[in-house]
């Protein structure tokens, strides 16, 4: 057992703070632990009691017959680090801390906190809370909680495989008994509170080595630390994460065009997203997404395979399977034809496949038609929609799905339209069957979306390294900053510093004849703006020109003209620091980039292939493959410059921002056209 799986495998509890008034808070662990049957020692701590509800109490935990595995510690917050001595005293491992009155009250309490936290570690003592509910580990029965779920009348205790684990106790335990009303079981609820000491992350990574467990389901309110998210994504484990916040003033945003881009919301998305976590917005979606992760049958790919009694129903799971990146399966021409034969006329074989209300009198259409479905090789996912189908109907279509779920290894999902009191013992059918169940096909298909996430085979990158190559100084200029990407393999123009409005001459006939002239000012990122930039710069041009940039108080930059004829497509390619670590952001660029907002985001270092991915997931991606005639560009060299410029700064210490933009990619190549640097305050890197 380690340290924090005591929350679930505990054979001793010891309750400092136990009660036997009834209502009070410390009463509550012990009437649950007893009422459902905890195998376990239950040990009361209270210096007034010799027996709390028949259970024989000890004045200290010191005082309680060892080992003590657990603690949950319901005292004030004032008497909490006089517990948290005893506990190091009787060397406890970890303690559940419920008290309030800490971090979430302010300076004073956030101070106590921390002395309490620094205590325990001293002493050997893992913390969880404090300012929580506590857990619950359904298989062992452990009860260390005092939530008010577990005080109803009736409530289901049979353990499941879903793990829950909330900062938010409150949140936690109803997200836990909305789980149950819907026919969900989870195996373990688990609130973290403060996070002051174990994480609710740590939580989780602890979970995911539990063989039982087929789903994590968590909600954070801070910000993960990027490492144990990254052990999470390694288990093997399916992921869903609900993170508050999304709307806090749009992040941090920095000085450069990917700092103010690339919030940090918007960078935890990327984040989850490369580890293969899936994020959902709402307690309703991560109880859809803890539906599809009950079953352990996963996708092999993203093609869908769309069976239904109602035409509106498939239209709308064709619509739901775009929206949510799906692939509609084209389905095999041996399909079709086989279809043409079960269909009738009126019916559709292409997919969306509907076999019409002529199921209620032909209930071997449903068999006949999934049978084809789960033969065809280019069908992963199934999703059966069917609306307002009553009592024996819809048993024959759970047995039929049963069947062919049974024999394809594909997972299934139904989608059934329709009240409950229509068919009131569907919803359990559906569940004994391992058949996810939603009431539209829309969240089926959003279902389906988040287990192809956690299915998909991917390379999860290396972590990155800690920054120990100085890279360029804080006033790194663009020239010098091209010298760095062409040692790296990076093009840039060819081009250099013109000294006088003579020697602007000569680099503009160096260069061939047509140049682009460049104010290089430090601390000036929007040359276009400032008036630094003029392209066409001929030698009868040069001198006039110089002249003006030079005013601008700094060096003058002199390169050649690219893509003269406009057959390129302008990016802008960028990595600044974040809590969670370099990230490249990357999209549409040139003077538009803010205008437009199509970027997408990563975590350096980037895996194989991810580089590729980014630039695919653009809004604008047809555009790079060519649209309304134009050629297509060098997508890869594209792709390539990303991991390159990712390679570069790997080990750039935290706080730097730069900017690329644009680059230009060419039908046969890319060129990074210009070239910033900034640096956050030193207080401010790797925030």
């Amino acid at each position: 057992m380690s340290d924090i799986s005591a929350l679930w495998e505990a054979e001793s509890i010891a309750v400092i703070g136990a009660s036997e008034r009834p209502g009070a808070l410390g009463r509550k662990p012990l009437d649950y632990l007893l009422r459902y049957g905890y195998k376990g020692r239950i040990l009361p701590v209270n210096p007034r009691s010799p027996e709390i509800l028949g259970v024989p109490a000890y004045p200290s935990v010191k005082d309680a017959p060892g080992p003590v595995d657990l603690a949950l510690i319901m005292v004030s917050a004032e008497r909490v680090a006089g517990a948290v001595d005893d506990c190091v005293a009787a060397g406890v491992k970890l303690a559940v801390i419920a008290s309030s009155g800490f971090a979430e009250t302010g300076e004073e309490g956030a101070r106590l906190q921390d002395e309490i936290v620094a205590k325990a570690r001293a002493g050997g003592l893992r913390i969880i809370g404090p300012n929580c509910i506590g857990a619950v580990g359904y298989e062992n029965r452990v009860l260390a909680t005092f939530s008010p779920l577990f005080g109803a009348e009736s409530v289901p205790f049979e353990p499941g495989t879903l793990a829950f684990v909330s900062q938010s106790g409150a949140l936690g335990f109803g997200a836990a008994s909305l789980a149950l009303e819907r026919g969900l079981r989870p195996g373990w609820v688990v609130s973290t509170g403060n996070d002051a000491d174990v994480t609710a992350l740590e939580v989780l990574r602890e979970l995911a080595t539990v063989p039982e467990v087929t789903g994590l389901l968590g909600y954070l309110e801070d910000t993960p630390d990027i490492g144990t998210l990254r052990e999470l994504a390694g288990s093997g484990k399916p992921v869903a994460l609900l993170k508050s916040g999304r709307t806090e003033a749009g992040g941090r945003a920095a000085a450069s065009h990917t700092g103010a881009l690339a919030t940090d919301d918007r960078v935890l998305d990327a984040a989850l997203r490369g580890l293969g976590i899936v994020r959902v917005d709402d307690i309703d979606e991560l109880l859809d997404v803890a539906r599809v992760f009950e079953s352990e049958r996963r996708p092999t790919g993203n093609r869908v395979a769309v069976v239904t009694t109602s035409g509106g129903s498939g239209i709308l799971a064709a619509d739901a399977v775009e929206a949510h990146g799906l692939e509609l399966s084209a389905l095999e021409p041996r399909s079709k034809e086989a279809l043409a034969e079960i269909v009738p006329a009126f019916g559709a074989i292409d997919n969306p496949v509907d076999i019409t209300a002529t199921v209620l009198s032909d209930p071997s259409l449903f068999d006949r038609s999934l049978d084809v479905l789960i033969a065809d090789d280019t069908v992963d996912i199934i999703v059966a929609a069917f609306c307002v189908m009553a009592g024996p109907d819809v048993e024959k279509a759970v047995n039929a799905l049963s069947r062919a779920a049974e024999k394809g290894g594909k997972p299934i999902l139904v989608a059934r339209t329709g009240a409950d009191f229509l068919a009131p013992d569907a919803p359990r059918d559906l569940r004994e069957a391992g058949l996810p169940e939603y009431p539209t096909p829309a969240r089926a298909l959003r279902a389906a979306a988040a287990l192809w996430e956690v299915s998909r085979p991917r390379t999860l990158p290396d972590a990155p390294r800690p920054g120990t190559v100085p890279g360029p100084g804080t006033e790194a200029t663009e020239p010098e900053l091209k010298r760095l990407l062409a040692e790296a393999g990076i093009a840039v123009p060819k081009g250099r510093i013109a000294e006088s409005a003579e020697d602007a001459v000569r680099a503009v006939t160096e260069v061939g004849g047509t140049a682009v002239l460049k104010a290089v000012v430090p601390g000036l990122l929007h040359k276009t703006e400032a008036g630094g930039v003029e392209i066409g710069v001929t030698a009868d041009t040069a001198p006039e020109v110089h002249a003006r940039l030079a005013a601008l108080g700094g060096q003058v930059l002199v390169e050649e003209l690219i893509d003269e004829g406009g057959e390129g497509v302008e990016l802008i390619v960028g990595v600044h620091t974040t809590d969670l670590g370099p990230v490249l952001t990357a999209g549409l660029g040139g003077i538009f980039t803010e205008v437009l907002d199509d970027v997408g985001h990563r975590l350096l270092p980037l895996a194989p292939g991810e580089g590729a991915e980014l630039l695919a997931g653009l809004r604008g991606a047809r555009i790079l493959g060519g649209a309304r005639g134009r050629a297509a560009v060098d997508i890869e060299a594209a792709a390539e410059l990303l991991h390159k410029v990712g390679a570069l700064v790997q080990d750039w210490p935290a706080g730097f921002a730069l900017d690329l933009n644009p680059v230009l990619v060419l039908p046969k190549g890319a060129v990074v056209l210009d070239a910033a640097l900034g640096f956050e305050a030193p207080e401010e890197a790797g925030r």
